[in-house]
């Protein structure tokens, strides 16, 4: 059998990336070699240098090359609230809201029976254990709105009731998207957008 050539496996691995496709991938491996072997270089002692130091947050599952992540550590945010997301991507699009000041703990995953993925793999018992902390006063089950996410969502909630029964278990709301015109939206956005309606105060 033929041994795959270093082109080829760059490239390959570069299509294993999220969104990356052959086309892509193979421009990239190109460029890289071709124009600007520097920024190779760089970007492959960067990657060498992730995966030696970076390790999960032992108090929220965050990426870190530290103890504790930056936003565990922090000594600005309220210990009160904490926010259940299944990814650190799902981490950073609500920090990039700007809507949040409390802690986070990042499931890792979502209940995905199918898949093999059940309580013990998204380790809800360290979740228990953070919302079993003294200064927990309410946990936000920011989980995607899929069915995989809403059976996570559930699962939870009836842990927290068991385990944390003095926690304030809260949803984070959906509807219509700002921008989408009421016309086009399915009707299981509308109706959630109706259940989730709130009062409108006049300025």
């Amino acid at each position: 059998m033929a041994s795959v050539s270093s082109i080829e496996e760059l490239i390959d691995s570069l299509r294993q990336l999220p969104g990356i496709g052959p086309k892509a991938a193979q421009r990239m491996a190109y460029q890289l070699l071709t124009s600007d072997k520097e920024t190779a270089s760089r970007l492959g002692n960067a990657l060498l240098n992730a995966v030696k130091n970076v390790k999960r947050c032992p108090r929220c599952n965050n990426l870190t090359d530290k103890d504790v992540c930056k936003y565990c550590s922090s000594i600005h945010r309220d210990d009160s609230l904490l926010c259940v997301v299944e990814t650190v991507a799902d981490m950073m699009v609500i920090e990039q809201s700007l809507s949040w000041n409390g802690r986070y703990f990042i499931l890792m995953g979502r209940l995905s029976p199918l898949n093999g993925i059940g309580p013990n793999e998204l380790e809800l018992g360290h979740l228990i254990d953070r919302a079993s902390e003294p200064e927990v006063k309410e946990v936000v089950i920011a989980t995607s709105f899929t069915a995989e996410g809403e059976a996570t969502a559930l699962a939870i909630t009836e842990l927290l009731a068991k385990h944390t029964p003095h926690v304030k278990v809260t949803r984070i709301a959906k509807g219509i998207p700002a921008g989408a015109e009421l016309e086009y939206t399915d009707v299981n956005t509308v109706a959630q957008a109706m259940l989730n309606r709130r009062i409108r105060e006049n300025n």
